[in-house]
């Protein structure tokens, strides 16, 4: 049985502060598939993420450069597939050996390939409530990505944020 677990954020800025959490939960080789409409806040979940990994400067959307790398506590691979038309185009960003290098992929459009993604992964569905909320539905795929997410939805809850 497959439990979907919800974050509320009211803002960006709260989306923001989720994804920091997250970055002090991670360890080496957890993959987050990020899914949601344009401007529902993947990049800010994952500049939050980088945050909680220790990355110092800006962590940019990489649209138009498919994979950007973060170094941190751990390296923050940051790969946007919006732009892919092929699966067979994962091979030319070395996607399968960047997923597997001991960093933390966080992966925008990821729901574009899912046959791609490993079998353990954490989903994050992000939807839009109204102009500033979001709610972060979070799935694990198997158990180490299960473990995280409820981990994640612990840490919200503590730090005085809603989860269910």
């Amino acid at each position: 049985m497959t439990e979907t677990i919800t974050i509320s954020t009211n803002d960006a800025a709260q989306t923001r502060r989720a994804g920091s959490l997250l970055g002090g939960l991670v360890s080496p080789g957890d993959v987050i598939a990020l899914s949601g409409g344009l401007g529902a806040g993947k990049t800010a979940l994952v500049q939050g993420l980088a945050e909680g990994l220790g990355v110092v400067g800006h962590v940019p959307s990489p649209t138009f450069n498919i994979l950007l790398v973060h170094p941190g506590r751990l390296s923050l691979y940051h790969l946007d597939l919006y732009r892919l038309e092929r699966a067979e185009q994962l091979v030319d960003i070395d996607f399968y050996e960047t997923l597997e290098s001991g960093g933390v992929s966080a992966i925008e459009w990821a729901d574009r390939f899912p046959a791609e993604l490993p079998d353990d992964r954490l989903d994050v569905e992000i939807v839009t409530t109204d102009e500033s909320a979001r709610e972060l539905r979070l799935t694990g795929t198997g158990p180490r990505s299960r473990d995280l997410a409820r981990r994640w939805s612990n840490a919200w809850s503590a730090a005085g944020g809603e989860a269910s």
